[in-house]
């Protein structure tokens, strides 16, 4: 595929991308206004977080970078009828699998609760709240583990617009849960289990249709001996891990954050909501689309398609992530306090709230860059590689988590927060939820310099003339935008108490809009013409 296919399948996949994003922006509204920052709604985030950390393995993790390039490779050499019995035999194999994983995960919930909220297991109410919940949204992982599947069959298609609008889905369910259904229910919170269950078969149902277009609906069958599912199972084993890493890291600071302030698991996932914007329409995007390129170029072993190709995503995903980290740096709290300070969520909540997004926006570039360097590994069938990186960042993360929560919390705690030890002493300081978000940029880092570091040892990629001059456009559109942001913050200081809804919406769409226009006629005057986004 040449660069200007894969830019007409960036933007394909980016604006529906940017439809569900927006709607889950409505979704998180519609909570924290129904629910706010509670120990029920703490409650379901860890409920939603496990199955929803294994939508996102699969999804965008081990399962795509896995099946994409072995279907890939069979849609070039094999015929038609190869394809089909590959998806019957892959959705058998898989679809066992994961319901007897579901199966397990059903019965011992309050097990996988304990291990997960370790915090709630003092507060009986929060804790059984957490299992009902999590036997709700469990057999999410089924429907969408299969619709990562069919996802990834379109992808190689070049049929991208789809699969990504099916998050749309989800998000419509839980707003119509929170607002429909929650001030109908016993428990409202309950409400969002139930959505999230009906969303999972209703993703899974809208890309059936297209599969049949294609001819590759079939009924599953198991193929565990298969040798291509074989291969396939091989290649995810490692990318288990170094595909999802940030993933990993969230499961592993959810633990950590249970034992923390309750509020601190809607702080925290609210701001992860903030990175998903820019890594999901553009990071996931490019990655989703460089992967069945990247794959055609190694199969047809043609090294500069291959260099040339990475080398666009790379210069794209600079091209946005930069400039995102620099407005969510200047724009966190007015965006909260704009969005979400309503009904539940006080001026408390907006600066715990802003505090994660800060800290976690700095990470932005290269959670983004990961993104788009894992398929220069995995197009090549190279996932020992990237495991490599991610072991050493999963143990990076973990170490800092200790540090910062030790380091924040001997700074902050007064000497009444400090009685009683520790773990009793973490729940009572609020904001140490910002030393999960600080370790989890170090560690984010840490795994891009390696990626970075092993990529070029493998000789597969040589970087193309311009640059310098790329980075030096970028550096100086986005300070031209950040002076124009700080301008607008400096005249417009109060976002939490005087400021009415009103006012703090057109504040924020003035800032929004001169920011943006800033930094793309900045980005043109400089040089930049539209032609370099089609690549050399």
């Amino acid at each position: 595929m040449k660069s200007p296919s894969m830019l007409r399948g960036l933007l394909s996949f980016s604006s529906m991308t940017m439809i569900s994003r927006v709607f889950g922006l409505v979704r998180d509204i519609s909570m924290n206004v129904v629910f706010g920052a509670t120990a029920a709604t703490d409650a379901f985030w860890v409920a939603f977080r496990i199955p929803n950390f294994m939508r996102r393995l699969f999804a965008e993790g081990s399962f795509s970078t896995a099946f994409v390039p072995v279907f890939t490779q069979m849609k070039e050499t094999g015929t038609p009828q190869d394809l089909k019995r590959l998806m019957a035999r892959v959705s058998g194999t898989l679809g066992g699998i994961l319901l007897v994983i579901t199966a397990l995960g059903l019965i011992f919930a309050p097990q996988v609760a304990t291990v997960f909220e370790p915090g709630a297991l003092d507060q009986p109410h929060k804790f059984d709240l957490t299992v009902d919940l999590l036997r709700l949204t469990f057999p999410f992982l089924l429907c969408v583990s299969l619709t990562a599947l069919a996802a990834g069959a379109l992808n190689s298609f070049h049929r991208f617009a789809l699969p990504a609008l099916a998050p749309v889905i989800l998000n419509v369910c839980m707003i119509v849960g929170a607002l429909w259904l929650a001030p109908r229910l016993h428990t409202p919170i309950m409400a969002m289990g139930w959505a999230v269950l009906l969303a999972g078969i209703l993703q899974l149902l809208f890309l059936l249709p297209s599969l049949r277009k294609l001819g590759l609906l079939t009924w599953p069958r198991w193929g565990w001996r298969d040798p291509d599912v074989r291969r396939i199972m091989r290649l995810m084993v490692p990318t288990l891990f170094s595909s999802s890493v940030t993933q990993v890291n969230l499961l592993l600071d959810t633990v950590v954050i249970s034992l923390l302030v309750t509020g601190s698991q809607s702080w925290f996932s609210l701001s992860t909501r903030f990175l998903e914007l820019p890594l999901g329409v553009f990071g996931v995007a490019l990655g989703t689309v460089i992967l069945p390129s990247l794959s055609r170029h190694h199969v047809s072993t043609d090294k500069a398609g291959f260099s040339r190709a990475l080398d666009w995503g790379l210069r794209i995903t600079l091209l946005i992530s930069v400039p995102a980290m620099v407005a969510l740096l200047l724009l966190g709290k007015p965006i909260i306090a704009t969005l979400f300070q309503h009904g539940r969520f006080t001026a408390f909540d907006t600066q715990m709230s802003t505090m994660s997004i800060l800290a976690l926006s700095c990470g932005l570039p290269s959670f983004a860059l990961v993104k788009v360097l894992l398929p220069a590994f995995y197009s090549r069938q190279d996932t020992r590689t990237p495991m490599r990186a991610a072991v050493l960042t999963l143990l990076i993360n973990m170490l800092f988590n200790g540090v910062f929560l030790a380091l924040l919390y001997l700074g902050w705690a007064s000497p009444e927060q400090r009685q009683g030890g520790w773990l009793e002493g973490l729940s009572r300081v609020p904001g140490l939820h910002l030393a999960i978000c600080l370790s989890s940029v170090v560690s984010s880092y840490v795994q891009f310099l390696l990626l970075w570091r092993w990529l070029k040892h493998a000789g597969v990629y040589q970087r193309h003339p311009g640059w310098l001059m790329h980075w030096l456009r970028l550096l100086v559109s986005c300070a031209a935008m950040a002076a124009v942001l700080i301008s607008g913050r400096l005249l417009w200081p109060d976002w939490t108490h005087d400021a009415s809804v009103f006012t703090r919406i057109w504040h924020l769409a003035v800032l929004v809009m001169a920011g943006a226009s800033t930094y793309a006629a900045a980005l043109f005057a400089s040089g930049f013409r539209l032609r370099e986004l089609r690549g050399v």
